[in-house]
C-alpha cells in the first residue's frame, strides 16, 4: 500500500454542492461570504466538484480560497463528469438552478480524468488539489450499468489518479459516493486513500458500519462524511436523501430530537459530533448556503454534549448498543 498523505484540518469542513446552486440559486456575494465565514470559523476542509452547478461551485470555492495560504487547508474536487460548453441550459439542470452554460458528460477514462483535473485547476485558479474523488460511480446514479462504468473507472480514472498522486499533483484519491458497495470494491481492486460517503453514516443511517468503516480502519483509508443531516431530517427538516422521509424514519428522528431536548442539546449537534467520533472518520462536511448556516454548524460541532445523552439514545434503542459515540 502506498503511504497516505493527509493533513488533518479539524473535524468540520464545508461541502460545496449548495455553492453550485443545488435546488436554489444563491448570489455570488452570499456564496463567497459563506466560504469566508467557514474560514473565520476555523474550517479548513473544503469540497467541491465540476458537477455542482456545472463548474459554478469550483469557481466560487477557488475565488474565496485564493485569498488564503494554500498550505493551510485541504481541498477536494471530483472527476467522472467532463464539462462541455453549450449555448444554453435549462433553468434547472441535474437539480442545480442557473448553473454555468456547460453540459455534463460521463467520462471515467484515463485521458478524461487527466483532462478533468487540469480543467478543475483552471476553474479553481489554484495550483493543486489535495484529494480527487471519482464521483457517483454507483447504481444510484448509473443504474444497472454501473458495474461497467466502475470497471472503466478502475482501469482508467483510478490509474490516472494514482499517477497524479505519485507525481505530487494530488495528495490522494478515492471515491465520492452515496452508496458503499463501490468503495468496498475499490479497496479490493486498487489503492484508494479516501472515501467521501454521503448519508451512509449518520445518526439515522448506519449502512457504512458493518463493512466499510472497519475495512477502512484496517487499510488506513480515511472517510469524509457528507450529508451528516441526511439532507435535512436531522436538521429539523422533512427530507431524507432529498425525498420526503418515510413516516417511520421521521418518527425516529423526532424521538432522537426529544432525547436531545431533555439534555438541552440540539439534534444537529448530536448528528455532527456522532459521525466524527468514529476513528475511521476524518471530517464531516455539511453543505451550508449562507454565512449564518456556516456559523451554526460551527456552533453545533462545539456544543457540549453530556455522555448521558448517548446512553439514553442506546437505552431507547435509537442507537445500537455498540455504536461508537463521543462518550466512547
Amino acid at each position: 500500500m502506498s503511504s497516505k498523505r493527509f493533513v488533518a484540518h479539524g473535524p468540520l469542513g464545508m461541502g460545496g454542492a449548495p455553492l453550485g446552486n443545488l435546488f436554489t440559486a444563491i448570489p455570488d456575494d452570499i456564496a463567497l461570504s459563506a466560504i469566508e465565514a467557514a474560514w473565520q470559523s476555523g474550517m479548513r476542509h473544503f469540497d467541491t466538484a465540476p458537477h455542482y452547478g456545472a463548474g459554478l461551485s469550483e469557481h466560487r470555492v477557488g475565488a474565496a480560497l485564493r485569498n488564503h495560504p494554500r498550505d493551510q487547508y485541504t481541498l477536494s474536487t471530483k472527476v467522472g463528469r467532463m464539462l462541455e460548453p453549450v449555448a444554453s441550459v435549462p433553468e434547472f439542470d441535474d437539480n442545480f438552478q442557473n448553473g454555468l452554460s456547460f453540459r455534463r458528460r460521463l467520462d471515467y477514462s484515463y485521458d478524461g480524468t487527466m483532462r478533468s483535473i487540469e480543467d478543475s485547476l483552471q476553474r479553481l485558479g489554484l495550483p493543486r488539489i489535495d484529494i480527487a474523488y471519482i464521483h457517483d460511480c454507483g447504481e444510484d446514479w448509473l443504474g444497472a450499468a454501473w458495474r461497467e462504468h466502475f470497471a472503466v473507472a478502475m482501469s482508467g480514472a483510478a490509474k490516472a489518479l494514482i499517477k497524479l498522486r505519485e507525481q505530487g499533483v494530488i495528495g490522494g484519491w478515492g471515491l465520492g459516493n452515496n452508496v458503499v458497495e463501490p468503495c468496498l470494491m475499490a479497496m479490493e481492486q486498487s489503492d484508494p486513500d479516501f472515501f467521501l460517503v454521503a448519508g451512509r453514516y449518520t445518526l439515522l443511517d448506519h449502512t457504512a458500519v458493518p463493512e466499510l468503516l472497519p475495512k477502512c480502519l484496517e487499510r488506513g483509508v480515511k472517510v469524509v462524511i457528507g450529508g451528516p443531516y441526511n439532507s435535512g431530517l436531522l436538521a429539523g427538516g422533512t427530507t431524507f436523501n432529498y425525498e420526503t422521509a418515510r413516516p417511520e424514519m421521521a418518527a425516529k428522528a423526532r424521538a432522537m430530537g426529544a432525547v436531545c431536548a431533555r439534555h438541552g442539546v440540539n439534534l444537529k449537534a448530536a448528528a455532527l459530533q456522532f459521525v466524527v467520533a468514529h476513528p475511521a472518520v476524518a471530517a464531516a462536511i455539511p453543505g451550508p448556503r449562507t454565512a449564518e448556516e456556516v456559523r451554526d454548524n460551527a456552533a453545533m460541532m462545539a456544543a457540549p454534549i453530556p455522555a448521558a445523552l448517548w446512553a439514553d439514545l442506546k437505552a431507547e434503542k435509537l442507537l445500537p448498543d455498540d455504536a461508537v459515540t463521543p462518550a466512547g
